[in-house]
């Protein structure tokens, strides 16, 4: 039986060797926001001659840690607008304050044009009862339980500038405090929350974190 000479072996090695670098590295530069494509629509300009056919895509990205963006583009392929749509997420990119980093603060109401919405906190172990374009900002934000409602207009557009309205007008006890020049614990001070006592010190250690 033939043996393979001993200078092929060696380049086969480095070859293998420079394939695993590779993918290493692409691991290393692996993007730290969610992605998630919430709607494409198939759009047309009237031009002289015809029409010009594109696509326009909805696109939500987050780190999953309090940050959010949210952006539409318009491309005549899809991949392109998705792109373009991602790129104008991450410029517009707002911080959004979470109850132990899974829930809101309190429950508020949204509403951006037609659409409407209405966001409850809701206790450990309740999951994301929502749906939708809904579904997809709470997975990016990193909300791991609260319950949605939307009583508007269902264009994904509008529930999720809805959304983000809503989500926008949440305070933190830390945003409040600061706003009367007073401590987090004369703002929540002893309380009773799904059964348990959540007390002053424990609040405070709550929004020292956010920050």
């Amino acid at each position: 039986m033939a043996q393979r000479p001993k200078k092929q072996e060696d380049d086969n090695n480095k070859r293998s060797e420079n394939r695993g670098g590779e993918q290493r590295g692409g691991d290393q530069g692996e993007n730290p926001f969610i992605e998630k494509l919430v709607a494409v629509n198939r759009v047309a300009k009237v031009v002289k001659g015809g029409k010009r056919f594109g696509f326009a895509a909805l696109m939500v990205i987050g780190d999953q840690k309090g940050r959010i963006g949210f952006a539409h583009a318009k491309a005549r392929e899809v991949p392109d607008a998705v792109k373009k749509a991602t790129e104008a997420a991450k410029r517009n990119m707002i911080r959004i304050p979470l109850r132990e980093g899974r829930t809101i603060h309190h429950d508020v109401y949204g509403h951006f044009g037609a659409g409407k919405v209405v966001l409850r906190t809701a206790p450990p172990g309740t999951g994301i009862i929502s749906g939708g374009p809904m579904r997809a900002v709470f997975e990016v934000l990193g909300v791991q339980d609260v319950i949605s409602k939307s009583v508007g207009s269902s264009n994904p557009h509008n529930m999720i500038l809805a959304t983000l309205e809503a989500l926008k007008s949440t305070v933190s006890p830390r945003q409040v405090a600061n706003r009367r020049n007073k401590k987090v614990s004369d703002i929540v001070g002893k309380q009773k929350e799904y059964g348990g006592k959540l007390d002053a010190e424990a609040a405070t250690k709550e929004s020292a974190k956010e920050e």
